[in-house]
């Protein structure tokens, strides 16, 4: 699954450099000494011995080449848009893999379900079958939103809801209940469930999907930078695998519909992840890249291939580094927790 995502990022650099002309040496799954491979065209394609991700190496995409095809010899504009489209195709992956999972399995729209007496929300006047439309300044869309929410603003005791009920908008001003078991603060009030939806529900909630993923991911960036989360909340690709094993075998007495529905969950939700990372701008990522070439846009000046070599060399033994930290931490919390 996880090499399956990788390789959907590395196919949009693809087809935009092929789109663009830019000459392609080579367009793999997985990393490391090639097992197979045959070439056809200008471009050798394979499958290499560690199916962790995969690559499509251009001409002239790390230096200087004289061949006109090459990638750095192309227009600012041509580059931007190869070097985006595998982020933005992680994006498209997420939003066809949502149609399937909510065409199946229905949406959750954030309708309050069955009352909890004394809670705090009910006893600011929310009822079953109310909908949220915001949580203080944020729009919600779905329960899982208000969950999130719900965890994000945790240690905040008060909340202002807006809510909808018979097509009229009311306000309340919640002051949460503190859980004594995990500490953190309540509005008390349960999901209806998920629903069915007609095709035009399907492709809005799948859209909701991919919105909400990409909030998720920048919100924790956000928290654990402000150190509301801490760094074991980080996860690297033992992390990952070891999450879709768990899932995959809590979900096997289930059935196989729900087998598939939580991996295509989970491949959602890495996709998305994959892509927002992707964008960051930091050196040896998608987004350092177009950092450099948004500078050459405003400043009509490209800046020198070798400066930039050194930059996104440093940032890959940077990210590299931080990479085994994470994983020799994932390995740690596996035989810890």
């Amino acid at each position: 699954m996880f090499s399956a995502i990788i390789l959907f990022h590395e196919l949009g650099h693809f087809l935009l450099a092929k789109k663009n002309d830019i000459y392609v040496e080579e367009f793999a799954l997985g990393i490391g000494p090639t097992l197979l491979s045959k070439k056809k065209g200008e471009t050798e394609y394979g499958i290499k011995a560690f199916p962790f991700g995969g690559c499509c190496v251009m001409r002239g995409e790390d230096g200087e080449d004289d061949d006109p095809r090459a990638f750095g010899n192309k227009s600012a504009a041509a580059r931007f848009m190869v070097v985006f489209a595998g982020p933005f195709f992680n994006f498209i992956l997420a939003f066809f893999l949502a149609l399937f999972v909510i065409g199946i399995g229905g949406a959750d729209p954030a309708i309050v379900g069955q009352k909890t007496e004394n809670s705090a929300a009910y006893e600011a006047g929310l009822r079953e079958g109310d909908t949220i439309l915001k949580l203080d300044h944020s729009k919600v869309y779905t329960f899982r939103e208000v969950r999130m929410f719900n965890f994000f603003h945790s240690k905040n005791p008060k909340v202002k809801v807006t809510y909808k009920r018979d097509g009229k908008v009311y306000h309340a001003n919640v002051v949460r209940n503190k859980d004594p078991e995990t500490g953190m603060y309540m509005l008390g009030i349960t999901s209806a469930g998920y629903i069915k939806q007609n095709l035009a529900g399907i492709i809005r909630y799948s859209l909701i999907e991919v919105r909400y993923q990409i909030w998720a991911t920048l919100t924790s960036l956000k928290y654990l930078v402000t150190g509301n989360l801490s760094f074991n909340d980080l996860s690297g690709p033992v992390g990952i695998v070891k999450t879709i094993g768990d899932t995959y075998d809590q979900s096997v007495p289930e059935g196989v519909r729900y087998v598939v529905l939580n991996m295509l969950s989970l491949a959602i939700l890495l996709s998305a992840n994959l892509g927002v990372m992707n964008l960051l701008p930091l050196p040896a990522l998608d987004g350092g890249r177009l950092v450099f070439i948004i500078i050459e846009l405003v400043t009509k000046k490209k800046v020198p291939p070798e400066k930039e070599g050194l930059v996104h060399t440093a940032g890959l033994v940077l990210l590299m580094t931080l990479m085994v930290i994470i994983m020799a931490n994932d390995i740690r919390m596996i035989f810890t927790r």
